[in-house]
């Protein structure tokens, strides 16, 4: 028997469903479609996940680009194929997608990607959770467990090609990423993480200095690695805080898919419609300015600096720009998703959306709209030696912590002493924190 497996979000051979079955039924024809929908910092990483895979295949890797299903019928009649074989996807155009192919060809899809598939995990009344510690905990927590990975196909009979072996073009980037992509790269992240760092983790995941989170969120959107693997690497430490607190953070990873499977339109609109008449605006010169990391506030232009420099930005950071883009300077919470979903290389569409709309108050769980997060109290807290914010924002390096957020409020001798002129070497804020904080809560009370 003759099969094809599409890889997709699933670039690995280890704990791979539906590889694993197609290797079992006989030859396998190991293709890649091109996702038009991925933005440039996406497609470098992906660049280099697929060369990484394409050697672990002996070569023997097709990469294709066009409608996946012109492309899977050609192969089919090209190749005498019996089956196709993939791992779900559940972007709403990718299920509609997969539904078409589903009535022209032979095939099976499996579930790599997720601890439990979005239609698992309901409430009693047969409706979707809204809220994430039930949705967690009563819903997740009492279903089967996850299961166990599956190892490695002890052999993969891969049909020669005469196909297309395209590399995927993409211009290159600030960052460095040999090294840092791919399965193996992913399985020694989590080894490290699992020994070094989730003995600390709930007390230290939320300092961005501290360098104590996974940083496996853009191996687990292209698939380097599976869920499966990574929450049985950490519930095998036991029960307690630290590995609790891990394991609820990939329960969110969940929460989103879920969000986004039973609510298709998380990504265009405002879960809670009410929002829909929220004063939000669209354009502003503070939006440059957001995205440069000039806002005036220095641990606001941390995190976005981090974001340009290296395609990725802590998770406390995330919520910190965020708040301020869509409550201090009133732009809609999609500039912002947008902004993330380009230069993100663990841009995912689930992720994205609903982290935008938890931080905007509009989404499902959402943090109350009148949580707003003060960037000078939240530097002062989580970043107390001013590690972090020194890094990124080295024109303030040397000037002292009491005022290293807040440099307006340094006497000019002391600003002058570190050669810092405001305006000039670092921008004043481009809001009043407590002005603007005002007028997001009247335009809450609108609505």
């Amino acid at each position: 028997m003759k099969a094809i497996f599409w890889f997709r979000q699933d670039l690995r051979l280890r704990d791979n469903p539906g590889l694993t079955k197609a290797a079992q039924m006989g030859s396998v024809l190991p293709i890649y479609i091109l996702d038009p929908h991925l933005d440039k910092v996406s497609r470098y990483w992906l660049s280099h996940s697929l060369e990484l895979l394409n050697s672990a295949l002996q070569g023997r890797l097709n990469v294709f680009q066009g409608k996946p299903l012109d492309i899977l019928l050609k192969l089919k009649k090209e190749y005498q194929i019996d089956r196709v074989y993939w791992n779900r996807c559940y972007e709403p155009w990718r299920i509609e997608q997969d539904q078409e192919i589903k009535k022209r060809v032979d095939s099976d899809s499996f579930n790599g990607s997720l601890l439990w598939e979005p239609w698992e995990v309901l409430k009693q009344d047969g409706t979707p959770y809204k809220v994430f510690t039930p949705y967690f905990k009563k819903g997740c927590l009492q279903a089967k467990p996850p299961r166990y990975p599956l190892p490695k196909p002890s052999k993969i009979d891969l049909i020669p090609s005469s196909g297309s072996k395209g590399a995927l073009k993409v211009s290159k980037h600030p960052f460095e990423l040999k090294g840092k992509v791919g399965e193996e790269a992913a399985r020694q992240k989590l080894s490290d993480f699992i020994k070094n760092k989730l003995e600390h983790y709930k007390e230290k995941r939320d300092v961005p200095s501290a360098e104590c989170v996974s940083r496996l969120s853009s191996h687990l959107h292209f698939g380097e690695i599976s869920p499966h693997e990574v929450w049985h690497a950490a519930a095998k430490w036991g029960q307690n805080k630290n590995v609790e607190s891990f394991l609820s953070q990939l329960g969110w990873r969940e929460f989103s898919y879920y969000l986004l499977y039973h609510f298709p339109h998380l990504s265009e609109s405002n879960l809670q419609k009410k929002f829909d008449h929220f004063p939000w605006k669209w354009e502003s010169p503070h939006i440059e300015r957001w995205k440069k990391g000039l806002t005036g506030y220095p641990f606001v232009d941390a995190g976005m600096r981090q974001l340009i420099q290296e395609g990725y930005m802590h998770n406390r950071m995330r919520m910190v720009v965020g708040s301020f883009l869509v409550k201090n300077l009133l732009i809609h919470w999609k500039v912002g998703m947008d902004h993330f979903w380009e230069l993100l290389t663990d841009a995912d569409l689930a992720n994205n959306s609903a982290s935008w709309q938890w931080v905007a108050g509009s989404g499902a769980d959402a943090a109350p709209y009148f949580r707003i997060f003060n960037p000078i109290t939240q530097g002062e807290k989580f970043d107390p030696e001013g590690v972090y914010t020194r890094f990124f924002v080295p024109e303030l390096k040397n000037l002292p912590i009491k005022y290293l957020f807040k440099p307006w409020k340094a006497p000019r001798l002391v600003l002058e002493e570190h050669g810092i002129k405001l305006g000039k070497t670092y921008p004043l804020p481009i809001v009043d924190l407590k002005e603007s904080r005002d007028k997001a809560l009247e335009a809450f009370a609108l609505i």
